[in-house]
């Protein structure tokens, strides 16, 4: 198999005054290309620990972690945000939009990192935005579109570098459970137009849209089990 994530024994260790707090303990696995992977578990887990890392936000105090061939344990702040552009499609639960851009401007956003000239773009931004049905809310900002359109125009913004992994957290947080649903759906078709996906969750519910769910608990995994109710027709 392809793998897209190896990490092993990774450990993340925090000083806060005094005390020493150990967010991960020794977390080894790895994922492969076109997994639906979803990462679970109870507030102080580690599973937010583990996101930062998976999404080169932060680095381990040990371990390893090869990312599509690449070493990011040990990399500096200036490869990581590289390769974290190149890499990794971020969608968080509050969106993350910047207000004042419209749509289509938000999702050329990692392009402008990437160096993208802008005809290509706006090309790649529409598309984008086609995959996600947005087509014709392309020149509406943040304030006039809906929390699932919103939520939208951010999975378009993840999508629209080609990243191996599109890294979603809480996804749905922010959103009532028909649009839920919805985004679910779109995930659900993101990850069978052969995109790699891993789900930050605490809902139960969102976690069994995956086929893979990796339970977290006391900065250890405590479950690793393939969702006998995964089906991605």
């Amino acid at each position: 198999m392809d793998k897209v994530i190896e990490i092993t024994d990774i450990v993340k260790t925090y000083q806060i005054g005094s005390v020493i707090v150990r967010a991960l303990r020794s977390v080894s696995l790895s994922i492969n290309r076109n997994e639906y992977v979803a990462i679970m578990g109870p507030s102080g887990s580690g599973k937010s620990t583990l996101m930062n890392m998976l999404g080169c936000l932060d680095t381990p105090t040990g371990g390893q972690y090869i990312l599509n061939g690449s070493d990011v344990s040990k990399m500096e702040d200036d490869n990581l945000a590289e390769i974290r552009n190149k890499e990794i499609g971020f969608v968080f639960q509050t969106f993350n939009l910047l207000p004042r851009y419209t749509a289509l401007e938000n999702v050329t956003l990692p392009l402008i990192y990437a160096g993208v000239a802008k005809a290509e773009r706006e090309k790649l931004a529409v598309e984008s935005l086609e995959k996600v049905g947005l087509q014709d809310r392309m020149n509406h900002k943040p304030n006039e579109l809906s929390g699932g359109q919103r939520q939208r125009v951010a999975i378009a913004r993840a999508l629209v570098n080609k990243p191996s992994i599109i890294l979603a957290d809480e996804p749905t947080g922010n959103l009532d459970s028909k649009t839920s649903i919805d985004i679910m759906g779109l995930m659900n078709d993101i990850h069978r137009n052969g995109n790699t996906v891993i789900l930050v969750t605490h809902e139960e519910d969102i976690a069994q849209h995956a086929a893979r769910i990796i339970r977290l608990f006391d900065g250890e995994v405590a479950q690793d089990v393939m969702n006998p109710h995964f089906h991605n027709n």
